[in-house]
């Protein structure tokens, strides 16, 4: 992965990044989910055949002189209802994200483009996995994703927006963004989308219902939760009862949605250890040219109470003759 230089093609970015680091935590390994064909039901099944009617004679209703008044019922709502929110509309800045190296929906396909299809299928069959062996309850906290760095500037929150890009374009499910960096928010700049309140705003009960909060975007299938106003006590609030009910019910309130957080970097900010214990999956952001072997093996001890992390090598260098994604569409190569 390479927000910045190309690189030379030698297995999955995920394989890669485990090889060089010696990290040898096994994956879930994917089981396949067979669902039986069922025969359709053939009009006969849905209606069998009536016995016969005999006609009935016909009755003569004698006219009715003056007809009763119609009363009408006007449809009332209950005094103490708050009225229903509507959620933001807001389109995507293209340009900024071809500006940023980022994927652009409905570009050409590249080599980054590529790359992170590989990345999400790997997730999306774990989640897959989890959900056949242990059942609906682990399948909505496997649809939660971590992205997370030891450090900051990784690219960590590149990888984020790019597989939230990425899963968007699948077919059968929704993607929720959310920007959980709660010190240093940059998903919606990136995304050239307004700040408003999010999730911290419901963590503190100045929202409601975090539904709320979530962006709708031009993007199908695509949204985004701010990370909202800035606190203190954003680790304490992660870390109560109300933060599982609202980070469980992301995942419960639709069975088609991925949730993707973009977390705060594991050795430098706290709630990335708390976040942690509410994802399914974490992906690791691994930089090539920066992230030590000791940094990652500590940031994966902090990542601990995710029990399925998988590392992401990102930034590597590009060898010239090298195999490539891309050039297989027609990419010119960059």
């Amino acid at each position: 992965m390479n927000d910045e230089t190309p690189r030379r093609y030698r297995g999955s970015l995920l394989e890669r990044a485990a090889e060089q680091y010696g990290y040898l935590r096994p994956a879930t390994p994917a089981v396949p989910i067979v669902v039986p064909e069922e025969e359709p039901l053939t009009l006969t099944e849905l209606a069998p055949e009536l016995p016969p009617v005999e006609a009935v004679p016909a009755i003569e209703v004698a006219p009715v002189a003056e007809a009763a008044p119609v009363v009408e019922i006007a449809a009332t709502q209950p005094a103490n209802s708050a009225p229903r929110t509507r959620r933001r509309q807001a389109q995507i800045d293209r340009i900024a994200l071809r500006e940023g190296g980022m994927l652009v929906p409905g570009d050409r396909v590249t080599a980054l483009a590529e790359e992170f299809r590989m990345v999400k299928r790997q997730l999306l069959l774990t989640a897959r996995a989890v959900s056949a062996k242990d059942g609906a309850k682990a399948a909505d906290h496997a649809r939660m994703i971590l992205v997370c760095s030891a450090h900051p500037d990784e690219g960590k929150t590149f990888c984020a927006i790019n597989l939230a890009l990425s899963m968007a374009a699948e077919k059968d499910m929704e993607i929720l963004l959310v920007d959980a960096d709660f010190a240093k928010p940059d998903v919606l700049g990136r995304l050239g989308l307004a700040e408003g309140p999010g999730l911290l705003d419901a963590l503190a009960g100045a929202v409601d219902d975090v539904e709320d909060c979530i962006i709708d975007t031009d993007v199908p299938q695509l949204s985004v939760l701010p990370a909202g106003t800035r606190t203190n006590g954003d680790t304490e609030l992660l870390a109560s009862d109300r933060a599982r009910a609202i980070l469980d019910g992301l995942a419960k309130a639709n069975p088609r949605r991925i949730v993707i957080f973009d977390s705060p970097p594991a050795l430098a900010a706290s709630p990335a250890s708390v976040l942690a214990m509410h994802a399914g999956q974490a992906m690791l952001v691994v930089r090539a040219d920066r992230t030590s072997e000791s940094d990652l093996r500590e940031a994966v001890n902090v990542l601990d109470g995710c029990e399925q992390i998988q590392l992401l090598l990102n930034s590597v260098s590009f060898q010239p003759g090298g195999r490539r994604f891309g050039n297989y569409y027609g990419e010119a190569g960059e």
